[in-house]
C-alpha cells in the first residue's frame, strides 16, 4: 500500500507506470473527489508535457492536452454534484462545534460574487483545487455560470502547464535530469500562492459578511 501510494505522489512513477491512463485517472480525482486532495497536480502536468516533448510518453500531444482537460472537467462536474448532494443536508444540519451556519453563508455569499474568478484560480492551487468544484456545489452555484468556467479553468490549466512542459522537453530535452528540482520549485511556488490565497479569502469572507449583516 506504501509502495502505491508513493507512485501515486511521484510524477515520473506515475507516467512510466501507468501512462496516459493514469494520469487521467489522477487529475479527475484530483480535480473534485474530496480524497484526492493529496495528489500531484500542477507538476504532474508539466511533467506529462515534458515528457511527451522527449517522447518518453508515447502519445501526440493533442491527445494528451484533450484528454487532461476532459479529465479536469468530468472531475470538477462530480466534484459539483457530490457537493450539490451534501449542500442540501448542511442546509438543514444543526450547528456544532465544527459546523457554523454563518460558515456557510459566508462561502455562499463570496460564490455569488468571486465563484467564476476562484473556479479558475483554483485550478492552479493544490487541495483548494479539488475542494472548490465541491463547495459550488454545495452553495448551489448557478449550474450554466459553473459550466463556464469549469470549462475556461480546465483549459487554461492543462493547456499552459502541458504546453511549457512540452515546448522545454522540445527544446531542451536533457531538462528531465532536473526533474526533482523542477518538483521542488513547483511545491514551493503553489504553496506560496495557497497560503496568500487563503488569507486573501479570509478577508474577503469577513467584507462580505459585514455586507450581508447591513443589508439584514
Amino acid at each position: 500500500m506504501m509502495e502505491f501510494l508513493k507512485t501515486l505522489l511521484d510524477s515520473n512513477e506515475i507516467i512510466q507506470t501507468g501512462g496516459l491512463f493514469l494520469i487521467i485517472l489522477i487529475v479527475f480525482a484530483e480535480n473534485g473527489l474530496f480524497f484526492g486532495f493529496f495528489l500531484p497536480g500542477d507538476y504532474l502536468l508539466f511533467s506529462a508535457g515534458l515528457f511527451c516533448g522527449t517522447s518518453a510518453l508515447d502519445v501526440s500531444i493533442s491527445i494528451l492536452v484533450l484528454s487532461i482537460s476532459l479529465a479536469a472537467i468530468l472531475g470538477s462536474y462530480t466534484g459539483y454534484f457530490f457537493g450539490k448532494l451534501i449542500g442540501r443536508n448542511l442546509y438543514r444540519k444543526k450547528e456544532s462545534l465544527f459546523f457554523k451556519y454563518k460558515y456557510l453563508v459566508q462561502t455562499r455569499f463570496y460564490y455569488m460574487k468571486y465563484g467564476g474568478k476562484t473556479l479558475i484560480i483554483s485550478r492552479f492551487l493544490p487541495i483548494v483545487r479539488t475542494f472548490a468544484p465541491i463547495l459550488a456545489g454545495a452553495v448551489e452555484m448557478n449550474f450554466k455560470k459553473f459550466s463556464l468556467f469549469n470549462f475556461l479553468g480546465a483549459i487554461i490549466w492543462v493547456f499552459s502547464l502541458v504546453l511549457l512542459g512540452y515546448y522545454l522537453g522540445r527544446q531542451f530535452p536533457q531538462i528531465t535530469d532536473y526533474l526533482e528540482y523542477i518538483i521542488i520549485a513547483f511545491l514551493l511556488i503553489t504553496s506560496t500562492i495557497v497560503i496568500k490565497g487563503i488569507i486573501n479569502i479570509k478577508k474577503k469572507a469577513k467584507v462580505l459578511t459585514k455586507i450581508a449583516k447591513k443589508k439584514n
